[in-house]
């Protein structure tokens, strides 16, 4: 949020587009995923929230955006980005990808760290707002241990 909130300054419209990824395992459905991102952006008229499968430019191109702002936390995000970035580029010359670096208060968090510190009874309130916590609080009960 901290990202998109700072975008809003440097562009008129936002999308923030949940993808689906097949090398992840979600604990979240993509509809819970966008609808938590829906809730969360509501107070930003201009951001608006979709939900995509398939190649990031080919949805950067449907939508008749010029860019993809991608938060960077750490130097290991630094390193999966710039090579995504690069064959982005490589699949479509007119798309730009630009890099935002999060609050210092962020750099840390990860869906990880925030999965494993819940899985273990630890308060994530101060990193998650209360429906996602409340969302995990409930998937985590009902996975076996």
């Amino acid at each position: 949020m901290d990202v998109i909130q700072r975008a809003t300054k440097l562009f008129d419209r936002i999308v923030v587009a949940v993808a689906k990824s097949e090398s992840k395992q979600p604990l979240f459905s993509l509809e819970d995923a966008r609808k938590w991102s829906r809730k969360r952006s509501a107070t930003c008229p201009s951001v608006e929230v979709d939900a995509f499968d398939g190649l990031l430019v080919e949805y950067v191109e449907r939508m008749g955006a010029q860019a993809v702002v991608r938060g960077l936390r750490a130097v290991s995000d630094f390193e999966f980005e710039f090579q995504l970035a690069l064959m982005n580029r490589k699949l479509n010359d007119r798309i730009e990808t630009i890099f935002m670096m999060p609050k210092d208060t962020y750099t840390f968090l990860s869906s990880r760290i925030i999965k494993e510190i819940a899985r273990l009874g630890g308060d994530v309130s101060s990193f998650v707002p209360a429906h996602v916590r409340t969302a995990l609080k409930e998937k985590l009960m009902q996975m076996p241990v």
